[in-house]
């Protein structure tokens, strides 16, 4: 009977999952930049997040800023008027 030898250690561990193809170029991934093939394309991947060509489109949040759409002219009402602030008038 012939014995099988044992995997080498880390055998298996570059073996694809799922398409195992890198989502910038196509070719197949490398473990060490695992789901890329090569730090170029992590590297342009990594680029298009900041650049913010992954976002989703929808529409504009009103309190997007912090700021509801009804606190600006309730702040108007709560402004001293003459704007001086200093508390004198002169």
């Amino acid at each position: 009977m012939a014995q099988s030898k044992p995997p080498a250690p880390g055998a298996g561990r570059d073996a694809p999952h799922g398409s195992g193809r890198c989502p910038i170029c196509g070719r197949p991934t490398e473990h060490a930049y695992r789901p890329f093939c090569s730090r170029r394309c992590a590297d342009v991947d990594l680029s298009r997040w900041l650049r913010g060509a992954y976002a989703i489109p929808g529409a504009a949040d009103a309190e997007e800023d912090g700021v509801s759409a009804e606190e600006p002219a309730a702040a108007e009402e709560d402004k001293p008027e003459g704007g001086g602030g200093s508390g004198t008038d002169r």
